[in-house]
């Protein structure tokens, strides 16, 4: 392939781009991004926008090495795949041999406020953290990682929190367990929590007002939804590539044979149903698979990693290695339940989780596929 356009300069960007390079890709390649900023820690910006001080530092991550030319601050806006050719936001056309379809996703929003925050992008976290100096009170929608890790630096922050979440927070995340062990530290650090759904939000004299499904108002100075994301697919509605308005890849994260796709834009369908699985590790390795197929075809192997979360709230860091354990109670290896510092194994579902423990990530893959618990 002489020239590979990458859609995308998120982690899933980055690392498909350094992945071609490594694997042997020469020709050349263009990155087209619609952030103005370089590839960040997106995981990070909960934290950096509820942190004390004006810093945004968000982290560095490793120097890119694929030495593409890159687009910051531009988006793509269709794509004819039959021509090879993506539409650049200025009308230009962008030929390519290969694709990378790295698009991402955007927040869910209720209004066009500016008294309501989403946190997908740098320029979101410091919007936040302007705000949030002032201690406002906070309607936070959705107990989510971010929903949860919004909450926790806020009321760190002084502000009176309120989070509206059917059922228990983190409990799709983590599971009944380790989402229980979350909530209750919450509601011991003073967060309000409301067992709802939301059915409007509206700004009204200078604040926010959140309607519940029962028809109970919320008033707040300013809302941040943390109710999911959509895969950033506009620009290839035309393309042909879409199924019931979803970009499907198979295993091998290929949509044709000269288009793979990674991280939240894309659903992968290993033959039970697409699934999109829109975290950071997920991302990374889909990317790196999706390299290889593009420059391998068929010879390249297909996605197979373990899933890894992870999430700082309350005080309390949260590593989680495996599938989603539910129902099923896990095994202490190490420390207490009681004390909020153990080290958990499920192996009925392969999962282990580290609760305010260190454990090496490595060792944590290990213990979530071992049938005995050691550490």
């Amino acid at each position: 392939m002489d020239h590979i356009v990458i859609a995308g300069n998120g982690i899933a960007g980055l690392t498909a781009g350094d992945t071609l390079r490594r694997l042997g890709h020469t020709g050349t390649m263009t990155v087209v991004g619609a952030e103005p900023h370089a590839t960040y820690s997106r995981p990070a910006l909960s934290k950096v926008a509820l942190a004390p001080g004006e810093d945004l530092d968000v982290g560095t991550l490793p120097e890119a090495t694929h030495g593409a030319t890159e687009l910051r601050g531009r988006s793509l806006t269709g794509l004819d795949p039959a021509r090879q050719v993506a539409t650049l936001d200025d009308g230009s056309e962008l030929p390519y041999d290969g694709l990378v379809i790295a698009t991402g996703s955007q927040a869910r929003r209720f209004t066009g406020s500016d008294r309501e925050y989403t946190i997908r992008s740098l320029d979101d976290a410091a919007r936040l953290k302007g705000s949030l100096v002032h201690r406002p009170t906070v309607t936070v929608i959705g107990g989510g990682p971010l929903g949860m890790e919004v909450a926790s630096g806020a009321v760190g922050l002084g502000c009176d929190v309120t989070l509206v979440h059917p059922g228990t927070p983190m409990e799709l995340h983590l599971g009944p367990l380790l989402g229980g062990i979350l909530t209750q530290v919450a509601l011991e650090q003073g967060l309000a929590v409301v067992d709802s759904m939301v059915s409007a939000v509206r700004e009204e004299n200078g604040g926010m007002v959140v309607t519940l499904t029962d028809g109970t108002e919320l008033v707040s100075d300013i809302v941040v939804t943390a109710a999911g994301d959509l895969p950033a697919t506009a620009w290839l509605e035309d393309s042909g590539l879409l199924v019931d308005g979803r970009l499907i890849a198979d295993p091998r994260c290929r949509v044709t044979d000269s288009i793979v796709a990674a991280g939240d834009v894309t659903f992968i369908d290993h033959g039970a149903g697409p699934r999109r699985t829109p975290i950071w590790t997920a991302a990374i390795e889909q990317a790196k698979v999706a390299a290889a197929a593009l420059l391998q075809g068929d010879e390249a192997a297909s996605l197979d990693f373990q899933s890894y979360f992870w999430t700082d709230q309350w005080g309390l860091n949260l590593k989680m290695s495996g599938p989603i354990p539910h129902g099923t109670e896990p095994l202490v290896v190490k420390g207490s339940l009681e004390e909020r510092s153990a080290v958990l194994h499920w192996p009925e579902s392969g999962t282990a989780a580290a609760l305010n423990m260190r454990m090496p990530i490595p060792r944590l893959h290990k213990l979530a596929r071992e049938t005995v618990t050691s550490v």
